[in-house]
């Protein structure tokens, strides 16, 4: 019986084992749950409604407890949620909140959730886990708040009269979640009977015009509802006051404003303020316009001469002006219409009628890939006639042919280039017409145009500004020929074919296409094109506005200037700083004497105010700059007037220096403030600093002889200076915009030259300065220059020792007759003649040079000397030497040989004489002065013959 109760137990044991193993062999599955779920729940409850609804599966059912589902796990942040399972065998489950939600708190909850099957008991023991499954849940939101206004209470102004789209705008809002509850649908005046009305967006106007006499002030009551049709629970006031009727603009402004000549910037409205009534305003935009397009070329600018300008600007050298003004050598301008009236400023003016051809000496005829073109112009457009062109320039054939081969033209309103190369630069089709279409070709106003071509780039400038050009056409180089071509501005020169009565045809050139507008300062120059930066000084405004203390205004404040400075722009938020920024705007004129005359301003100012584009209308102010006549200044050159040297010294090496005590000063007439003044004395003198820009030396009486004499200017005087000079038979001109300092400089070193001073007794010379091309001028400086031909008196300075080369001592005219009293005469005093005899007594060397004078002196005779030069009576004792380098000195004696070898023993002998040195003059000057002959001839101007070759040795005297 044990026995089998052992038996029993030992089978119960390995059941029970069998059951463990089974179980653990059974429970080979996780559990599976979807993906993700999307929740709602609305706020103030806790039941989640998930779709897809929230079940687990496990394929291990229906095995007991592998096969069901114990519980569902949250993995999140603090999320207000918890998972219960309905059924484990079927494996739903719901999802709940563990508190109330609130929408206004958070809208959206995310978490992670996950099943786990109840493994091999009730305890979950050795149970396996789903996969993790993402939970969106939105809450919704249930309208419980009700709208509320921004402010407590809303107040604005309005002025009588006046139909108001928005007086001003009430705002409300509400706390709820949601768009449906949280936006407010629409606003309602509860007060009735008031002229006013309310629209969805809470904007007030009114519905009738507003009188103060009847009431000055309203109040009305505003209520709002959100979109779930919730009212607010507190109505808001809003104060609305009646104003008399104001009108906005500027006060405190002046009409006109006196500008002073040399003072600077000026203020222009320092008073003045705007006046808006009393309207709200988000924004301001004030304008400032200078208007000058009548001054000159559009502005205030620099009058000088266009080579002048181009000078004091650093354009490159070697221009050709096409237009200057008309003069004995440019001659082709003085039949058209010009006008230099205005501040000296030369303009010439084109009806259609006119035109120019340019001297064949006078075109540029190395025009290579590099060259720029350059005018002023002011142009508008022409009814009637827009299919014509309108020529500026043209160079075309001159005969037989009709061939442009460069030109530039305006038609319709459009800036055309046509360059065509010849065969012998290029044979392949290559761009050779460029246009430009630009609102500055027909806006009647002056604008300044360059056209730089570095073929086959060519890139046009209007008023400093690039433009590249929108059409550019191609075509073939002109094939080459023997025809002469020609130059012409405002008109291109053509052939025309006529028909005769008889049969036949003939060609008749003529000009076509004329210009309409006027032109100013039209230069070519080859080989060369401008830079940005030189282009931009040539046409430079000096005249504009500007503000004073910059760094003072508020940095809210925008603003900005064109590029002529003739426009300011501010803009802001706030009233009365710009009102500070408009009291700091004024004037400036650079110039040292500017254009006196009216410049136009105009103040315009467009307000905004809170939702609206305009509220205000400010009417627009007009007023005016008036410049004031600067003091003339008075440009007076003084000096010796009357200049008196010896022949030689006019052979010397670079002549006589004809300037040397040359004084150039400016003085203006100032009032006088004393007490003391009176009519008899109008003013107080002034000197003053200024620039000039040309000084011409005239030569008075017949031209020089460019074979015997010249006026000459070492080019190192120039250096370092912005200045040029131009030399002819008629005299010399030295032009650029420099100090008169510089002037001063080169001038003193002019000098005249003369090959045969012995066939001139007297020159005269007119010295003539300007400033501002012209506007100013000085006195007329008339130099006498006289000229030895013999022996003057004992106290002339000694010759001895030869004076520096370029430098001459040169005597006040009062000095001149005290010192030499009968120099014209030539006869020496007593004492002179006393004392020579003396040093001729006992220098043996003297008798070859009396010797010398009297052959010199035959020679002289023989070649036709003058009348007075042939009388005068030779005095042994002064050995004054006159040479006539021109004669024929081919065939000379033997004996004048051997006069020349001991004229050389006489210099030195002389060299150690000092007690002799001031007492006469050795052969050693003869010398001295054939050699600044030959220095001195290739800088005279040249001939057509060729000039002839001096050997000193071959010189008798």
């Amino acid at each position: 019986m044990n026995i089998r109760k052992l038996q029993d137990a030992l089978s119960v044991c390995f059941l029970k084992a069998h059951l463990l193993l089974s179980v653990s062999i059974v429970n080979k599955h996780k559990p599976w749950i979807e993906t993700s779920y999307h929740g709602v729940i609305t706020e103030n409850t806790d039941v989640v409604l998930l779709d897809p609804p929230l079940v687990a599966l496990d394929k291990d059912a229906p095995i007991p407890y592998a096969g069901e589902i114990c519980a569902f796990n949250i993995h999140g942040l603090e999320a207000p949620f918890e998972a219960v399972v309905l059924n484990g065998t079927s494996g739903e489950g719901q999802l709940r909140a563990c508190g109330l939600v609130d929408c206004e708190l958070q809208k959206e909850y995310t978490f992670i959730i996950q099943a786990h099957d109840c493994g091999s008991g009730p305890g979950g023991t050795e149970g396996k886990k789903s996969h993790k499954a993402v939970v969106h849940i939105q809450v919704n939101d249930v309208n419980e708040f009700a709208p509320v206004f921004r402010e407590p209470r809303y107040r604005a102004a309005v002025t009588e009269g006046k139909i108001y789209d928005s007086i001003l705008q009430v705002e409300a809002t509400d706390q709820d979640c949601s768009p449906q509850y949280s936006q407010i649908c629409n606003y309602q005046i509860t007060t009735t009977n008031t002229p006013f009305a309310i629209d969805r967006n809470g904007n007030i106007r009114n519905t009738e015009k507003l009188s103060f006499d009847r009431q000055q002030h309203y109040e009305i009551q505003v209520t709002a509802w959100d979109c779930g049709q919730k009212r607010a629970s507190h109505s808001v006031p809003v104060h609305i006051d009646v104003k008399p009727v104001c009108k906005p603009g500027w006060q405190g402004w002046n009409k006109q404003v006196d500008y002073e000549p040399g003072t600077g910037s000026k203020q222009l409205f320092p008073k003045m303020h705007l006046e808006t009534c009393g309207e709200p305003l988000s924004s301001l935009r004030v304008t400032v316009e200078l208007q000058t397009s009548h001054i000159g070329k559009g502005c205030d600018r620099e009058t000088y001469s266009e080579k002048s300008l181009q000078k004091l600007c650093g354009a490159s050298s070697g221009s050709t002006d096409l237009l200057p003004a008309p003069s004995a050598t440019t001659n082709w301008t003085a039949s058209l219409v010009s006008d230099s009236g205005r501040d000296s400023d030369l303009i010439f003016m084109f009806d259609g009628r006119q035109a120019a051809k340019i001297p064949d000496w006078v075109v540029p005829q190395n025009l290579t890939d590099q060259f720029t073109i350059a005018t002023w112009m002011k142009h508008g457009p022409s009814p009637g006639l827009r299919a014509e062109k309108e020529t500026l320039l043209c160079n075309s054939d001159k005969t037989e042919m009709n061939r442009h081969h460069y030109s530039l033209y305006v038609h319709n309103c459009r800036l055309v280039f046509l360059l065509r190369r010849d065969f012998t630069q290029v044979d392949t089709f290559r761009p050779a017409e460029f246009h430009w279409k630009l609102e500055q070709i027909c806006d009647k106003e002056w604008h300044y145009y360059v056209i730089n071509v570095e073929f086959p780039v060519v890139t046009l400038y209007v008023d400093g500004v690039t433009y590249d050009p929108y059409l550019v056409t191609d075509d073939w180089p002109i094939h080459p020929s023997q025809i002469d071509v020609q130059l012409t501005v405002v008109a291109c020169w053509q052939v025309m074919l006529l028909e005769v009565l008889k049969g036949g045809e003939v060609t008749k050139p003529r000009f076509t296409q004329y210009f309409r507008g006027s032109l100013s300062g039209l230069t070519i120059r080859p080989g060369k094109i401008e830079s940005q930066k030189v282009i931009s000084c040539l046409q430079a405004c000096k005249e504009g506005l500007d503000i004073n203390s910059l760094e003072s205004l508020d940095k809210s404040i925008k603003f900005h200037f064109n590029p002529a400075q003739s426009i300011l722009v501010m803009e802001g938020e706030d009233l009365e700083n710009i009102n500070t920024a408009v009291r700091k705007v004024s004037y400036i004129n650079s110039r040292q004497f500017p254009t006196p005359g009216i410049r136009r301003l105009q103040i315009s100012a467009i307000v905004q105010c809170f939702g609206e584009d305009t509220c205000i209308t400010i009417p627009s102010i007009d007023a005016v700059v008036m410049v004031l006549q600067p003091s003339e200044p008075r440009i007076t050159i003084s000096g010796v007037e009357r200049l008196s040297q010896s022949a030689s010294d006019f052979r010397a090496a670079g002549g006589i220096t004809l300037f040397q005590d040359l004084h150039i000063i400016s003085t203006v007439t100032r009032a006088d403030a004393t007490p003391h003044h009176t009519a008899h004395q109008p003013g107080v003198l002034e000197e003053i600093i200024h620039n000039l820009d040309y000084c011409d030396i005239l030569v008075l009486g017949e031209e020089l002889n460019p074979k015997q004499e010249s006026l000459q200017l070492q080019l190192s005087s120039l250096l370092g200076k912005h200045l040029d000079a131009t030399n002819s038979t008629s005299g010399m001109s030295i032009y650029g915009v420099d100090s008169m300092t510089n002037y001063e400089q080169v001038i003193r070193q002019v000098q005249y030259y003369h090959l045969q001073p012995g066939q001139l007794t007297e020159r005269r010379f007119r010295l003539t300065c300007s400033e501002l091309n012209g506007r100013y001028t000085s006195n007329e400086f008339t130099l006498e220059v006289s000229i030895w031909h013999n022996s003057e008196t004992g106290e002339h300075i000694s010759h001895m020792v030869a004076p520096p080369q370029y430098m001459q001592v040169v005597h006040h005219p009062s000095m001149i007759s005290d010192l030499y009293p009968n120099h014209v005469s030539g006869v020496p005093s007593a004492a002179t003649v006393v004392i020579v005899m003396c040093i001729a007594a006992l220098v043996v060397v003297v008798v070859l040079g009396i010797y010398r004078i009297h052959v010199t002196h035959q020679q002289e005779v023989k070649q036709g000397e003058t009348a007075k030069e042939a009388d005068t009576n030779w005095d042994d004792s002064a050995l004054t030497i006159t040479i006539n380098p021109m004669e024929n000195l081919e065939n000379h004696t033997t004996g004048e040989e051997e006069a020349s070898e001991e004229e050389e023993e006489e210099e030195e002998e002389e060299e150690d004489d000092e007690d002799e040195e001031d007492e006469e003059v050795t052969s050693d000057e003869s010398d001295d002065s054939e050699e600044e002959v030959d220095v001195q001839l290739p800088r005279m101007q040249h001939s057509s013959e060729k000039p002839q070759r001096w050997d000193k040795t071959t010189i008798c005297y």
